[in-house]
């Protein structure tokens, strides 16, 4: 059986993206390993469900590309328990709602830019 591990994200800078991700998005720092020259092998995640988030420093040929990975659209799905604290938290650590959070059928949602312009399907899931 098969299932997606990482998906590679670029940032300007490791120790940014931790902290935004971590606090922003409560995502946990699940590796951050030396690996020489500077760059660092860096993953946050949740230790109990889905794909983590693999932060690689942009090389010089990449950095127009931060926040741009997905095109204009929305890359990312992150489902929560608590969408309000989850979109104070975010707001106040840099991330910009592009709308009000809205009723769906699979749930309450808002699109939150990252720190980086990356777009974000953030997902209250009905309960029951």
């Amino acid at each position: 059986m098969s299932h997606v591990a990482l998906v590679n994200v670029l940032v300007r800078d490791y120790d940014e993206a931790i902290a935004f991700y971590t606090r922003a998005f409560g995502l946990e720092l699940l590796e951050d390993s030396p690996q020489g020259g500077g760059k660092r092998w860096v993953v946050v995640g949740s230790r109990s469900r889905g794909a983590g988030l693999r932060l690689a420093v942009a090389k010089p040929g990449q950095r127009e590309l931060v926040g741009r990975q997905n095109g204009d659209g929305v890359g990312f799905f992150l489902h929560v328990t608590d969408l309000d604290a989850v979109l104070a938290a975010a707001l106040g650590h840099g991330a910009v709602a592009t709308e009000e959070v809205r009723e769906e059928p699979h749930g309450r949602v808002v699109i939150l830019e990252d720190l980086y312009g990356n777009k974000w399907d953030v997902i209250e899931p009905p309960t029951g």
